[in-house]
């Protein structure tokens, strides 16, 4: 399964990873690799979690146009 992953810096200098189509799926790491790392483990927890309680694996995402 692929999924997007976002990567943001946080106040401290951690690397903060989220999958958006997994609410709630967030990890980080001290550098991108431990990140990408970390957010693999969580999504995988996360999947196995959301299949046990019978909800759906991901939810939708869409890309939208936004004038700036």
């Amino acid at each position: 399964m692929k999924l997007i992953v976002t990567l943001e810096r946080d106040e401290t200098g951690m690397l903060v990873a989220e999958c958006p189509a997994i609410p709630g799926c967030i990890s980080q790491g001290a550098t991108e690799e431990e990140a990408l790392r970390n957010i693999r483990e969580a999504i995988q927890g996360c999947v196995e979690a959301r299949a046990a309680n019978g909800m759906p694996i991901t939810v939708a995402i869409r890309e939208v146009d936004v004038p700036v």
